[in-house]
């Protein structure tokens, strides 16, 4: 019987409104200490639990570069960070690659482009046509529908406007439920670890 509740209360948790939200698995090389807490709480704000990615994530904040994510790392500009509020949709878009990287598999993802309608999920040409700036952009803007959120979409054109923030929430607790192995031993991660 346990073993039956266990799962959907793990769950039930994991995707729990922000009061239960965690902010990820991170360690700064760079920034402001006021920069530092502009990402902590653009993460924060959100209501995805980022601690559903396992690996310590390397956030490099430096000036003047472009804002992007690969594996395990993610640079945001530092005058970016130093508008405050107007940086946090981006901060939670290049975390949401980090969700993408680390939790999607490729029949995931396939089934995601049923929603985003992109050209392909990496790869192809055109930014905007991409699943995975699609998908990143989507999550940024389901789990923290903000005015102050950059990543609204204004129309069903823009990148993650394809899909409703409920629809897009609730495919994507669907897909990742259905991958639990990776997801449950990934909840218990410690909060926050960070460096610099």
């Amino acid at each position: 019987m346990f073993k039956r509740l266990a799962l959907p209360i793990l769950f039930a948790l994991a995707f729990a409104p922000s009061a239960l939200a965690s902010g990820g698995n991170y360690v700064f090389d760079g920034g402001t200490r006021s920069q530092q807490v502009q990402v902590t709480s653009a993460l924060d704000a959100s209501s995805f639990n980022w601690s559903l990615v396992s690996q310590a994530v390397v956030i490099h904040i430096s000036r003047g570069v472009s804002s992007h994510a690969t594996p395990g790392a993610i640079w945001l500009d530092a005058g970016l960070l130093d508008s405050g509020r107007f940086s946090w949709g981006v901060v939670q878009h290049e975390y949401a690659h980090q969700v993408d990287f680390a939790l999607l598999t490729d029949p995931m993802r396939t089934k995601l482009h049923g929603l985003l309608h992109g050209t392909s999920w990496w790869g192809g040409e055109g930014h905007a046509e991409l699943d995975c700036e699609r998908f990143a952009d989507a999550l940024a803007w389901a789990y923290w529908p903000s005015p102050d959120n950059v990543m609204k979409p204004l129309s069903a054109a823009d990148e993650g406007g394809q899909v409703a923030p409920a629809a897009f929430r609730a495919a994507l607790v669907g897909l990742l439920q259905n991958g639990s192995a990776r997801v449950t031993a990934s909840v218990s991660v410690k909060r926050h670890p960070r460096k610099g």
